[in-house]
Formats: C-alpha cells, structure tokens, sequence
C-alpha cells in the first residue's frame, strides 16, 4: 500500500469516527431512521458548506488532497479541539495547520502547582508575546517582582530595554538584549502572533532607541537551553542553566526554567526563599 493510499484511508477513518461522536438533535437535526450513531456524510457537509460528494469522496480515499481551507471548515463542522483539528491537518495534508495566535493570558492551577514545584529553580510561563503570565517565588527572589508591576507591564522585553535594573543585573546586557529579540521572533512566527507583535514592537520602538536598532537587524536565535549569569543583590555572580519548553495543549504559552547549576546555589535560593526575601532584579 501506498505512502498516500495510508493517509487518506487514516483520513477517511478519522472523519467518521469524529461524525459518529456528535449528536445530531443537539445539532438541529432529526434523529429519525439513523442506521448509525453520529452524524450522515451530508448532514457533515452541510455544516461545513461543502459539496456532500465531495466529503464522500474524502471519507472513501478517493477525494485527493483537501485544501486547508477545506479542512478547517471540516473541523468546525465536527466541533474538533484543538489537537484533533491539528491531527486532522496531519493527516490530510500531512503537516500541521498553520498558526492562529490566540490570546489567553490565563493559566490553570495544574500549572502553577508545577512552576511552584520547580522551586528552588525560578520557573514562569510566558506567552508568545513574553508576557509573563505565571511565576513562582523563586522567580520574585532571584529575577525579578512580577507581582509588584502593574498586569500590562509583565512583559520581558520591556523589562530587559526598558527597566535600568535589569541593565545593571546583566554582565552582558547587549548580547542578553539581541538573544531575547532573536528567541522573540521565533516565538512571535511559531504562533501565528504577528498583530500582536506588531503593537508591541511599535510601542518597544518609541521608547526604546537600542531596541529599535536591534530590531532592524532581524536575527533570529534558538533558545531551548543555554547559561544564565546574573548579578543578585544579595548573592553576587549566580549561573542558571536556562531551559525552555513548549506547555502541551496551549501554543500560546512557554515554560522557562532557571536551574541552578551548583548545589551551593540551590541552597541559597531555598534559604532566601525561607526569608520572604525578594529582589527588584
């Protein structure tokens, strides 16, 4: 069997295990003479104002490869998450659709509960736009307050360019400053959140003169792991080993870590933790 016979049999599959699933008196229609659960091809194809043959065809492996716009309008009509719309683009055009930011800045308690178990590593959760959404105590002791800035201010990027204590807690503040705008981009482009950034980078322009020549220079960076030092007010020199993480189910949103790198740093991070101390860094 074929490579494309494979994937369109897996579609045709699919599709009518989804149709099946869905109620069709909850959708507006009759539940009279139903040899099957679930909603009919052409009942599926109405609600995604497509030719009832043409979805037919899709189902039985004869239909060739659907546009995206076709896809999407398949998933509505057979109300998919998330990950099964995303699992359908995989499928039928064998890559995942493409990305369309939408902006949460909520995160559930499960995730705290895991940012506030990292401790004593500083851990937060920061959206596409590096909005920082959730923290731990660690973060407040070690990097920086988010709790003390106004929700609208919580953005890393202005508080790298914008904020003179994070100028004075970096050894490098130039190279940490292109590497967050390279890391930044890549972020913005991964989930579809280009408007967005637009507003912010606009804003970012007007108040900041190094950001604004940083940002013409268009670099791009990886950023799933490097070191960190940092000048702390109370313990000097520290490195971290910085690491990041795409948070399952949500695109929007990404889980950065601190680890510290010695024993003897951890120590002093749960004891200042033990303190209540916090830094404005």
């Amino acid at each position: 069997m074929s490579e494309t016979v494979a994937n369109d049999s897996l579609l045709g599959t699919y599709l009518r295990t989804r149709r099946a699933k869905l109620d069709p008196v909850a959708l507006g229609f009759s539940s009279q003479r139903r040899r099957t659960p679930g909603l009919r091809r052409e009942e599926v194809a109405q609600r995604a104002n497509i030719s009832p043959t043409w979805y037919t065809w899709l189902e039985q492996g004869r239909g060739g490869s659907p546009s995206a716009d076709v896809l999407d309008r398949i998933a509505r009509a057979l109300m998919l998450t998330e990950l099964e719309r995303e699992h359908l683009f995989l499928l039928g055009l064998g890559h995942p659709p493409e990305a369309h930011y939408k902006k949460d800045d909520g995160v559930t308690p499960r995730l705290q509960r895991v940012l506030d178990a990292l401790e004593p590593s500083p851990g937060l959760i920061r959206t596409a736009t590096w909005d920082v959404v959730a923290w731990n105590r660690a973060v407040a002791v070690m990097l920086t307050d988010y709790g003390a800035m106004p929700p609208e201010q919580r953005n890393i990027l202005r508080f790298i360019f914008l904020d003179p204590s994070a100028r004075d807690a970096q050894y490098e503040w130039e190279s940490v400053a292109e590497f967050v705008l390279g890391a930044f981009r890549i972020d913005v482009a991964r989930a579809g959140a280009a408007a967005e950034m637009e507003l912010l980078v606009d804003e970012m322009c007007r108040l900041s003169p190094e950001f604004k020549a940083m940002w013409r220079d268009n670099e791009v960076r990886h950023h799933g792991e490097r070191v960190k030092h940092i000048k702390h007010p109370v313990l000097g020199k520290v490195t971290f080993e910085y690491s990041a993480f795409a948070v399952d189910g949500r695109p929007d949103l990404s889980l950065v870590v601190y680890h510290p790198t010695t024993p003897e740093l951890r120590d002093q991070i749960a004891a200042l933790l033990d303190k209540g101390e916090a830094t404005s860094r």
